[in-house]
C-alpha cells in the first residue's frame, strides 16, 4: 500500500523553465558564460548535465555557487512559478486519499512553498531542499527514516535522470514525468512512465 509520494519540483510540479532561463541568462551575462536561447531548449533537454555545462561553457563545480544567485533573481523579480496543467488536480486527489505528499528538490524551500500556496496547494507535508544536485538520495533516506516508511510504501516522481539515479540508490520505485526537463532518450534504469499527471494517481492506486 502506498503511503507517501515524493515529488521533484522543477519540471515535475512547476513549469519553471522560462523563469529559470531568464535567471540563468542574467547570471551568465554577468559571469561571462554562454546564454540560453529559447530555440535551443529542445536540444538542451537531450543533453546530460555535464553536456549542458560544456555547451554553456559553465563549469559543473560552480553549480552550488550559482544556485543562490538564481534563487535571488527569482525572489527579487517576484516571478510567479506556474504549475503544469493537471498538477493541482492530481495533488488534490492524492491528498483526498490520505496520501502523504512530500517534495525533494534542489530549489529553495521558500520559493517552492510560495509557488504551492499561490496556486492553492497548502497540504504538502514536507519540502526538503538538497544543496547539491546529485544528493537527493540523502534527502530520500532522511524522509524514510523520519516516518519509518518502507521502500514499498513510497515512490518518487521526477523528470530527470538524476531523479531516477536517486531512486536506484535508495531502492524506491521511480515514476518519470515525461512533461519535464529531460528528454526520454536520457532516461535509463527501472522506471514507470507518466505521460500526464493523472497517471501518477493511477500508479498510486495500483501499487
Amino acid at each position: 500500500m502506498i503511503k507517501c509520494v515524493i515529488f521533484d519540483f522543477d519540471g515535475t510540479i512547476s513549469d519553471s523553465i522560462q523563469v529559470f532561463v531568464k535567471a540563468y541568462n542574467d547570471f551568465a551575462e554577468k559571469e561571462g558564460y554562454n546564454q540560453v536561447a529559447v530555440e535551443e531548449l529542445d536540444d538542451l533537454k537531450k543533453m546530460s548535465i555535464p553536456e549542458r555545462c560544456r555547451h554553456l561553457n559553465f563549469p559543473m563545480r560552480s553549480i552550488p555557487f550559482a544556485a543562490p544567485k538564481l534563487y535571488r533573481f527569482i525572489r527579487e523579480s517576484k516571478a510567479s512559478l506556474p504549475l503544469f496543467p493537471g498538477i493541482k488536480q492530481m495533488l488534490d486527489e492524492l491528498s483526498s486519499r490520505g496520501i502523504h505528499i512530500a517534495i525533494i528538490s534542489s530549489n529553495a524551500t521558500d520559493i517552492i512553498d510560495h509557488c504551492l500556496k499561490s496556486n492553492g496547494v497548502d497540504y504538502v507535508h514536507d519540502i526538503l531542499s538538497s544543496k547539491y544536485i546529485f544528493s537527493k538520495d540523502k534527502m530520500i533516506k532522511k524522509l524514510l527514516k523520519q516516518y519509518d516508511y518502507s521502500q514499498e510504501e513510497v515512490f518518487y516522481v521526477g523528470d530527470e535522470q538524476r531523479d531516477i539515479d536517486a531512486c536506484a540508490k535508495t531502492g524506491l520505485r521511480a515514476v518519470w514525468a515525461s512533461w519535464g526537463y529531460d528528454h526520454e532518450s536520457l532516461i535509463s534504469g527501472e522506471t514507470s512512465k507518466a505521460a500526464v499527471p493523472d497517471d501518477v494517481v493511477d500508479f498510486a492506486l495500483r501499487a
